[in-house]
């Protein structure tokens, strides 16, 4: 079984979405070429996504590396990115079962009318794995490694119902569409207090400019694509031991202010083919549901944030948190991590923010700034657990991309800088006997409400 199901996670979102997608868009009356030319765009989308964030990594990723050298910002804890991380969680023995039984769990809660979200966003299912793989390290049990694995999965999942309508009324084009990560889920609690706490604020009103706002009043200074290339240059500046410096035979600084700024560019572009493929299937479930059940009966279909981080706030907020977050890393009290491969991850913190802010800019920068100074911490807490189960797969598959450098922990921003990974890895495993009751109770009385909400809907 760990055999099957690697080898569909490894196939990738763009190979299995066009058939996921065609045989979804079968099932509830659409024609198959529709179908499949909507798979096939979701696919490319992914393809698409892919790249520019790789051009990301591989541009960002050497600089920050020459600016820790240059400036000795080493800390005790070594960034391995999500990749590694998706790939700890999947080699172990929670991770080899994970889709099959979180699958299982959705079918059950769907039949009890618990939830209204199909989770089809496979691939971020490392997340439960990964919160099950560091309790079940810590503790010695699989069987806690699966109940945390299990608890995350259902929070979450209420969490994507209890956010549906609002995430498809920011974003345009979302119908029926929600979002069953917990990585972005488990944001929504501190975006919840802090934006009520900043409008308590006198006059802070009047500071409220989102994306469109910015570009009016800052013109083209206020664009993502010229942010970018200044951002980019300045990083550039800070790696390069000399103006002059060249690589690939391009000054070094415009080399890398030009290539953030395609980055910023490119990826509203790419992630617009999403909605144009998930724009027939979402249209298809409405109608369906509409004949089939006179009630007001609603079905999300759950995927992945990648749909929406094309946004200009996230872009704008993104891009301005990055130099901000290596700065906070070193000089914050305590904090072992120094975030550069997670990097690429910061757009991910925002898809669920940005509608509790309205896509304001400001209020979404502080939420993201709080979050990012609690993350830092949660992963320096978890790092020791984190790099037991990295050893251990290393030890046993040989994976160069999961070898922890001698002489440091591992760790990684994207999920274990998340409430939801920290706050059920303390109950599960520090705090015995009362923090697990504590979190049956939890979430047993998310699906009640949510039940009750949910039959309300439909009457």
């Amino acid at each position: 079984m760990e055999q099957v199901f690697k080898y569909i996670i490894g196939l990738g979102a763009a190979v299995m979405m066009p058939v996921i997608f065609t045989i979804l868009g079968v099932s509830i009356g659409i024609k198959f070429s529709k179908a499949l030319k909507s798979g096939l765009l979701v696919g490319v989308g992914f393809v698409g996504l892919s790249v520019i964030t790789g051009l990301l990594t591989s541009s960002l990723g050497p600089a920050l590396g020459k600016m820790v050298e240059i400036y000795g910002l080493e800390l005790g804890i070594f960034d391995m990115g999500w990749p590694s991380a998706a790939a700890v969680a999947y080699n172990t023995s929670v991770g080899a079962f994970i889709i099959p039984v979180c699958l299982g769990v959705n079918l059950l809660m769907l039949l009890t009318k618990t939830t209204q979200t199909v989770n089809i966003d496979l691939w971020n299912y490392w997340h439960f794995a990964f919160i099950g793989a560091i309790v079940y390290f810590a503790s010695g049990s699989i069987l806690w490694g699966f109940f945390a694995a299990i608890i995350c999965y259902i929070i979450t999942l209420v969490m994507a119902d209890l956010t549906a309508h609002s995430f498809q009324k920011f974003y345009d084009k979302m119908e029926g569409i929600s979002i069953p990560q917990p990585f972005c889920q488990s944001f929504v609690p501190f975006a919840v207090v802090i934006n009520k706490a900043l409008d308590k604020i006198p006059g802070f009103d009047k500071l409220t400019i989102d994306s469109e706002g910015l570009k009016k009043k800052f013109g083209l200074l206020g664009e993502p694509l010229f942010l970018g290339i200044v951002i980019g240059c300045g990083i550039g500046a800070l790696a390069c031991s000399s103006w002059a410096e060249v690589v690939d035979g391009i000054p070094a600084i415009l080399g890398l202010g030009i290539k953030m700024g395609a980055v910023m560019e490119l990826i509203p572009r790419i992630t617009s083919l999403f909605i144009e493929g998930l724009k027939p299937i979402s249209d298809a479930t409405r109608e369906l549901i509409a004949k089939k059940y006179k009630s007001k009966t609603e079905l999300h279909i759950g995927m992945s944030p990648a749909l929406v981080i094309g946004h200009p706030t996230t872009l704008v907020v993104s891009l301005l948190l990055i130099p901000v977050t290596i700065f906070l890393a070193v000089v914050l009290p305590g904090n072992k991590f120094l975030p550069l491969a997670s990097l690429a991850g910061m757009f991910y913190l925002f898809p669920m923010i940005l509608p509790i802010t309205k896509g304001n800019v400001l209020k979404s920068f502080i939420i993201g700034l709080v979050v990012l100074v609690v993350g830092l911490y949660f992963v320096t807490g978890l790092a020791g657990y984190f790099t037991l189960a990295a050893n251990d797969v290393y030890a046993a598959t040989g994976d160069p991309t999961v070898r922890i450098p001698e002489g440091f922990n591992g760790g990684a921003l994207d999920f274990a800088s998340s409430l939801f990974c920290w706050g059920i890895f303390q109950l599960t495993y520090n705090i015995k006997i009362v923090g697990p009751a504590i979190l049956v109770v939890l979430t047993m009385g998310m699906m009640w409400f949510n039940r009750r909400r949910i039959k309300k809907q439909t009457t």
